[in-house]
């Protein structure tokens, strides 16, 4: 089997042909030719692109080695969410979501329930999804959580889950494929946002739902062409020609924010600190059983003691973008409760842990911290 590196950096690409690039530019076409009958791998836009077929195996790659993955790419990370969610799903049904998802679940609760499907919520921690499972249709578990990074056992959840004959979607962006294979692990989907570290350059909005059933994927497809939530041909290629450094960025940014999180372990305004590549993290040990060794993420959290010291420390900063998103190639943070719909204290921060080399972010970041403090004393 090839490693994580070459597997990136081949995979998706056609075979070679003489005088014609590794990775073919993109498609840009509304329309194909199509004399005859309406049969075709191409035939209309919103229907396929061969741009976003190579991306799509590419994926598949990925999340399952052995060739076994069906993926659909979609616009966006929550096209890719809403569309499992909702071709799945039908009134009457029950759905299981993590009660400290990411911050636009409760929208979807909302808009869920409006059609006459039951939405229970539960932490991730502890597998306490497992305490509300009965009866519901599907299961949607996001490990490690966005943004506090709780980790919950996937096989445990999903042996339960199939036994009650619910299907199990996991929100896999963090960790993307490389920290962790949800599909191997019993999940029927694997999904993400591509926007993050799949892509990890702030330049790409897409997102995927890969599955192993090619009944289901077929069911998500027929839900993005009739939604019409279609990544562009051009984001789709940029998507494709990021993969190739995927391997090396994870490796870097794990042990960034492993260092990092090691760093800000020591500083008295710091608390709440969460990484699940700390020994001392409470999710550690778990995290090392079905994460892939050395790759637990690029993202620290951690709380300081209120929100004006939480905006000088971000003031302070110099080799880190106050900015929303993760997984970039840049370190970026931000004060995750000025968006609302996250259960955080007003001085919570998600750190993005970018490819910088690791001595000089702890040193920025904690000549940050050292700035805040002495404002803060002197305030």
């Amino acid at each position: 089997m090839t490693g994580d590196g070459t597997r990136v950096v081949r995979a998706g690409l056609p075979e070679p042909e003489a005088f014609e690039p590794a990775l073919p530019g993109p498609v840009f076409a509304a329309h194909f030719h199509l004399p005859g009958d309406a049969v075709g791998p191409y035939m209309y836009g919103r229907d396929a692109n061969p741009t976003w077929t190579r991306l799509e195996k590419a994926i598949g790659e990925l999340e399952s080695p052995d060739g076994s993955a069906h993926t659909v790419t979609f616009a966006s990370g929550m096209a890719a969410i809403t569309a499992v969610l909702f071709s799945q799903l039908r009134s009457g049904d029950a759905v299981v979501l993590p009660g400290d998802g990411y911050q636009l679940l409760p929208a979807v609760r909302t808009r869920l329930e409006s059609y006459g499907i039951e939405v229970r919520t539960a932490p991730t921690a502890h597998d306490a999804q497992l305490d509300v499972l009965d009866g519901a249709r599907l299961l949607w578990i996001e490990t490690p959580s966005n943004p506090g990074l709780d980790v919950c056992d996937i096989r445990r959840l999903a042996d339960a889950a199939h036994r009650r004959g619910a299907l199990v979607a996991v929100d896999n962006t963090l960790a993307t494929p490389l920290g962790q294979r949800p599909l191997e692990l019993g999940a029927d989907f694997s999904v993400a946002s591509g926007t993050k570290a799949l892509t990890g350059h702030g330049d790409v909005l897409l997102g995927y739902a890969s599955t192993r059933d090619a009944a289901l994927a077929e069911s998500v497809r027929l839900w993005r062409k009739t939604v019409g939530a279609i990544p562009g041909p051009m984001e789709s290629w940029l998507a494709h020609r990021s993969l190739a450094t995927l391997a090396l960025r994870v490796r870097q940014q794990s042990a960034g924010a492993l260092t990092l999180a090691t760093a800000l372990a020591d500083r008295p305004e710091v608390s709440g600190l969460r990484h699940p590549g700390l020994p001392s993290d409470p999710s550690h040990l778990l995290a090392t059983q079905q994460m892939r060794p050395g790759r637990f993420g690029s993202v620290v959290s951690f709380v300081l003691p209120d929100k004006a010291h939480a905006e000088r420390f971000l003031s302070a900063l110099a080799l880190v973008d106050d900015a929303t998103s993760f997984g970039g190639v840049r370190s970026s943070a931000e004060r995750r409760a000025r968006w609302g719909g996250d259960a955080v204290p007003e001085g919570f921060i998600r750190l993005s842990v970018g490819v910088e080399e690791p001595e000089d972010l702890v040193a920025d970041v904690l000549h940050a911290l050292d700035i805040a403090a002495r404002e803060a004393a002197q305030s």
